[in-house]
């Protein structure tokens, strides 16, 4: 065995097992099921011009030299980006522990209740620094949180405002840039007017239905914003506020002045800065608004047995279900952020935190001190970290770069300061002396102590209490955190217990060498706005993994700026909508779209400003190709985009897709590729061969980028040549296209951090390591196809019997025994599975895809769990709902309890098959009532007592 092998580590079917498999599915050899399953006319005729195969050991050593040409200079820049400090009990127990980054999106949230209790602690830190009453469970970053306000808002005009299109929404001056930058990529389509302007000079006319406001303000001016929300407010004209969290800890809480919406970034709660990301925003909102906050929340609800229980609440505003009538595409989150940044308050505590901000406060009230005694005049009257002063900046900067020290030069003459939780005595000492030397001075002498001034205004001083639930004022020794965090992980089943065989989800190993660099301090300490020549390291990353999935899409040109698959989908919109305004054919607007596409397409296509048209599938789950010429003679003159998924949705290679995108090109439009099911195309087949134009990539799915429970994701593009120019770019950082759309992502390579495990993936298993895992996971989907044969209906297969990478059972002919789909999602549990995709895309089936990470020893455990629940579904009957399916799944509790008033033995519910008994995982709670927790919906800490009786 080749141990310097990556691919032999990644893929976990061995050479041995071949025969075995094959023979099942009837196959001579791997080739032959690749023949059956992927058009010959779109197979690649060449193999992928990637790099030799590095091993594991070579890798680590790569990146290593690699990091060390990013230059980690002391950053002072701000702009919502602020070096932290990771408590090493969260950043070794969350951040490297793959109980935390390989879990799934909790939809199963009896296996999923330790994170959701994370993430209900993130809500409630959210709602009680901001004075709001309801908080998401995180967005992607403070800009597209901010541009989710501004559409939030627009949704929520009232009657008189949507008669008269009242369509105006105010920005402050005072905003970041890059905000500033992603809502005029988000307003334009949607006919929102923005008008950008000083907040002390706004007319509060009735043409307006919403502002935005950055508290404190991009360069640390803290404005008394109460009397301009007390007018907005009269007027009808609804208040949105950007927000420094740890502020928060000492200012006003915007919520206690009456906005309507906060959002912000929690990066500065101990999450690297990572060039850009990944990092969780927040949005808290007033309870009015619930039925409208984008994302998820996470919420209360009580189990079978009345016992408190979490889940994600709302759940019809998940975007698959409201689709074209969504009012946002998000459906990801930044979980495993979010849950970091919640430990970091449940560590810290109020007082623990009240310490940090007022330490950060008093350092830059000492530095504004100290360079006011150096004769220079600094602009703020009213601060927390953040101070603006007149200087030569073209003389200090020089000097500062030369002390490796980065400012925010603001002009020629004004040098923006943002201190942090890291700045020390000795880096402010550092500061004068960079000043001193600029002015051309004696050098002061060093700063011994912190000031004890205060320069935050007395209106402003925050006087409410926050943090007070017993979770933020227990937990504060290491000893206590990690046993707490250990408590929420044995709550959770995450990859490092057993398969996720999650259909569209793709949940493959994420392997150990690929996450290790995450956490080195050279790769995590960049602030995203340096001199890209201080990001030496990351821009031959960035460079070489656009370069890498340029190639194996067959594109000519890549972004990395989306941050999200939701938000890839969208940027591949508006790159389409640039290129037709650009030939004059602006007009453009119909996306046509398959009934079995994923609900962020038609929810993405009307953010993008496209008017959706929905065409057939025919009754194998293809492309009604004769429908769709019928609709495509009937838009033609207006035909901006089809939207196709490709392997489809119901995991076949649909033969007609050349033809497809031949006849969208033909009435002149772009075919827009979603590219959730890329495990099954990597260097067999690509989006260009199909006749593509534009695909997002997943890199959460196929790249090997840990879930994480819901986020982070990185959601790139890949374009052909005549959409390049129109890649998204940014207002800080010079990146994207010659004729580049407004920024995507706050920063200007989004998620820079976790790019580094999808560059490791394609470097350590090479061109025939890709291949290779392409194949593998089409033959274990067969496998199981196979096996599964008989007992289950598979619904659709290739012409030739084949699946690609997925299948979908139909469990819809088992009602007839009263069994229902979610029963046999709720059963596998009790056989330590995760359900597969349940009810997408169609109704009462579960789509299967076990990727190529999993041995045959566990692919061959899910087969027989789901054929033993066959054995089950058959002796059940509607006339008997006390049965093993209805009452799954089966806790602890219940099996030992001394009452046991069930037609079957306690075996046979947590036992049901030998091998559980030598890795059992226990569901923490029975099955959740989602119907009570919307009908009383709790989101926060709050004593659930108080709400239900138990």
């Amino acid at each position: 065995m080749r141990t310097d092998l990556f691919a032999l580590r990644h893929i976990g079917i061995r050479e041995e097992d071949l025969a075995h498999m094959l023979k099942i599915i009837e196959a001579e050899n791997l080739e032959q099921l690749v023949y059956e399953t992927i058009p010959d006319e779109i197979r690649l005729k060449e193999p992928l011009r990637l790099d030799d195969p590095m091993s594991e050991h070579k890798f680590l050593a790569h990146l290593q030299e690699l990091a060390q040409k990013n230059r980690v200079f002391r950053s002072y820049i701000g702009l919502g980006y602020h070096e932290s400090l990771t408590p090493s009990v969260i950043k070794r127990n969350i951040l490297e522990n793959p109980g935390w980054y390989t879990a799934y999106t909790p939809y199963q949230a009896e296996i999923a209740q330790g994170r959701l209790e994370a993430l209900l602690n993130f809500q409630t830190m959210v709602c009680d620094l901001t004075g709001m009453e309801i908080a998401n469970a995180s967005l992607l970053d403070e800009s597209t949180a901010a541009a989710e306000a501004m559409t939030m808002l627009f949704a929520v005009r009232n009657r008189e405002q949507k008669k008269n299109n009242v369509n105006k929404f105010f920005v402050s001056q005072d905003v970041l840039p890059q905000t500033l930058s992603l809502l005029k990529t988000r307003s334009t389509p949607l006919g929102i007017e923005l008008v950008v302007g000083n907040h002390k000079e706004f007319g509060f006319g009735n043409d307006f239905y919403g502002v935005l406001l950055q508290y404190p303000g991009k360069y640390g001016q803290i404005h008394t914003y109460s009397d301009f929300i007390s007018n907005a407010t009269k007027n009808n004209i609804k208040v949105s506020v950007a927000a420094d969290i740890l502020s928060l800890v000492l200012l006003t809480p915007p919520g206690e002045l009456g906005v309507d919406i906060v959002v912000g970034t929690t990066q500065r709660f101990g999450i690297p800065l990572g060039y850009g990301g990944p990092h969780a925003a927040y949005f808290a909102t007033k309870e009015e608004y619930k039925r409208h906050i984008p994302g998820r929340i996470i919420g209360v609800t009580k189990d079978t047995d009345g016992k408190p229980a979490l889940r994600m609440a709302l759940q019809t505003r998940e975007q698959h279900i409201k689709r074209d009538k969504a009012t946002s595409n998000i459906c990801t989150a930044q979980v495993l952020l979010a849950v970091m940044a919640g430990m970091y308050a449940v560590y810290h505590g109020p007082k623990g935190l009240k310490y940090i901000a007022e330490k950060v406060h008093r350092t830059a009230v000492t530095l504004a001190e100290s360079l006011e005694r150096m004769g220079l005049y600094q602009l703020n009257t009213s601060f927390f970290d953040t101070i603006a002063v007149k200087c030569d900046a073209n003389r200090l900067r020089p000097i500062a770069e030369e002390h490796e020290i980065n400012f925010l030069y603001i002009d020629a003459d004004t040098v923006s300061i943002s201190v942090n939780e890291a700045t020390s005595l000795n880096d402010l000492n550092q500061i004068i002396s960079v000043f001193s030397k600029a002015l051309g001075e004696k050098e002061m002498d060093p700063i011994q102590t912190l000031s004890d001034q205060s320069a935050i205004l007395e209106e402003v001083v925050r006087i409410s209490p926050f943090l007070e639930n017993p979770v933020f004022n227990s937990y504060h020794s290491e000893t206590e955190l990690m046993r707490y965090i250990k408590k929420l992980e044995r709550k959770d089943l995450s990859l490092n217990h057993s398969m996720i065989s999650l259909g569209s989800c793709t949940m493959k190993l994420n392997a150990a060498s690929e996450m290790l660099p995450i956490s080195w301090t050279n790769w995590g300490n960049i602030h995203p706005f340096v001199p890209v020549a201080q990001a030496e390291g990351y821009q031959i990353v960035l460079r070489g993994l656009e370069k890498d999935l340029t190639e194996i899409t067959g594109f000519a040109g890549t972004s990395l700026q989306p941050n999200s698959g939701a938000q890839g989908e969208y940027t591949g919109l508006m790159v389409i909508r640039a290129y037709h305004e650009s030939r004059n054919e602006g007009h453009r607007n119909i996306c046509i779209i398959p009934a079995s596409a994923h609900g962020t397409n038609p929810a993405s296509a009307v953010m993008a400003g496209m008017q959706v048209v929905v065409t057939k599938t025919d009754e194998k789950g293809n492309i009604d190709v004769a429908d769709l010429e019928e609709k495509v003679a009937k838009y033609a003159d207006n035909l901006a985009a089809l939207m196709v998924t490709y392997p489809s949705t119901h995991g076949v290679f649909e033969s007609s897709i050349k033809h497809i995108t031949k006849l969208i090109h033909d009435h002149g439009g772009q075919v827009y590729m979603d590219g959730a099911n890329m495990n099954a195309q990597v260097g067999l087949t690509n989006p260009a061969s199909i006749g593509a134009d534009v695909c997002h990539l997943n890199l959460h799915k196929t790249f090997a980028i840990p879930h994480g429970g819901g986020g982070p994701g990185v959601g790139p593009i890949c374009v052909a040549e005549q959409l390049v120019p129109f890649l998204p770019g940014n207002p800080v950082i010079n990146t994207g296209g010659e004729k580049a759309i407004s920024g995507i992502s706050a920063a200007p390579w989004g998620s820079s951090l976790a790019c580094l495990i999808s560059y490791g993936y394609i470097k350590m298993l090479g061109e025939q390591g890709l291949t290779h895992s392409t194949k593998i996971a089409i033959l274990n989907a067969n496998y199981i196809k196979h096996r599964l044969s008989g007992k289950y209906n598979v619904l659709y297969s290739g012409e030739n019997g084949r699946a690609a990478h997925e299948m979908i059972i139909d469990c819809r002919p088992f009602k007839q025994n009263g069994i229902e789909v979610v029963d046999i999602a709720k059963r596998l549990m009790d056989y330590g599975f995760h359900a597969p995709t349940v009810s997408f895309p169609v109704a009462g089936t579960v789509m299967i895809e076990p990727t190529e990470s999993e041995s045959l020893g566990e692919l061959d455990r899910f087969c027989d769990a789901m054929l033993s629940i066959r054995e089950e579904i058959d002796v059940s009957d509607t006339d008997s709902p006390n049965n093993v399916l209805k009452n799954a799944p089966h806790t602890l509790e219940m099996v030992t309890s001394d009452d046991w008033n069930y037609p079957y033995s306690r075996q046979k519910a947590a036992f049901p098959l030998p091998y559980v008994s030598g890795n059992k995982f226990w569901p923490s709670v029975r099955r959740v009532d989602d119907a009570f927790g919307d009908r009383n919906l709790i989101c926060t800490c709050t004593p659930i007592e108080a709400y239900m009786e138990v």
